[in-house]
């Protein structure tokens, strides 16, 4: 009679880390994917969107011009006891003062009826300030409109209010 012996299971190790490894590779690729998301487009969408879509080309056109302008606008919000302050410099293409005629509008993103429109007070060559009420904390998205006989800049830059 022939006798077998019996062998313990083969059992391996490297199995459980298969699994480990696949969910960190899906936590690695929602990671990823959640920055994107967080980086990329807010999902508002503009008012009008047709007519929006059909005057791009006019858009890309105003960019351009405005591009090849070189002016800039920095911005920096600044919260007081009693209020805010908007704090505008403008300068040319080669870093000097711009002095422009100015507007400001401030808005939530996600709250189209928070809008806030101002006309900046001249601070100095370049220079706006405009005074604002006590803001709710937050973001918000400050729209600069600067217009002169020879060009105009159009900035949308976001900011904290705390």
């Amino acid at each position: 009679m022939t006798t077998f012996e019996a062998r313990a299971p083969r059992r391996s190790g490297w199995i459980p880390w298969i699994f480990v490894g696949g969910m960190l590779l899906v936590i690695a690729v929602n990671a990823v994917m959640i920055r994107l998301a967080l980086g990329t487009f807010t999902g508002v969408t503009v008012e009008r969107p047709y007519e929006r879509g059909i005057a791009y080309n006019t858009i890309l056109a105003a960019q351009s011009a405005q591009d090849r302008l070189g002016w800039t606008a920095d911005l920096r919000l600044q919260t007081t006891g009693g209020g805010s302050i908007l704090h505008l410099v403008l300068r040319d293409a080669e870093g000097r003062p711009l002095d422009a005629q100015a507007t400001v509008r401030l808005e939530r993103p996600l709250e189209p009826e928070s809008r806030i429109e101002a006309t900046p007070e001249m601070a100095g060559a370049g220079r706006y300030v405009t005074r604002l009420a006590q803001l709710r904390p937050g973001q918000w998205d400050v729209i600069v409109d600067a217009r002169r006989a020879d060009g105009r800049l159009h900035v949308r830059r976001r900011v904290i209010a705390e």
